[in-house]
């Protein structure tokens, strides 16, 4: 992902790749040519985008990962975004994977703010 060369990352994925996000159900998708149209936009949209694996762990054909996402869009506005993505491995492809990636808040209302809302009492 940092080199942003999109044939070297979409290669690591298998063919029928199944990506799903739970929190956002309708981002489902399947097939590497999605991706490659997805990670061609983001390259494109954030030259400067720069991926941080924070931590890992494997277990059996499942890899879990921690990230950290950060770079400027073309209008200078900045990315920061933060997550965990669980991926499956076959064939030594990725052939599936979970994301629950989503921007980093910088300036919400805190910790009662969020229980608030949870609690459905805002």
């Amino acid at each position: 992902m940092n080199a942003h060369d999109i044939e070297a990352f979409v290669s690591l994925f298998s063919e029928d790749y199944d990506s799903e996000q739970p929190a956002h159900p309708d981002r489902r998708f399947r097939g590497r040519d999605q991706v490659r149209a997805n990670w061609s936009a983001v390259f494109s949209g954030v030259p400067d985008f720069r991926a941080e694996l924070v931590a890992m762990a494997v277990d059996a054909d499942t890899a879990w990962t921690e990230w950290r996402w950060h770079g400027t869009h073309e209008d200078g506005s900045h990315l920061e975004m933060a997550g965990v993505i669980l991926m499956g491995v076959r064939n030594d492809s990725i052939a599936w994977a979970r994301l629950y990636v989503e921007p980093v808040e910088l300036a919400g209302g805190g910790i009662d703010a969020a229980v608030r809302e949870m609690s459905g009492r805002e």
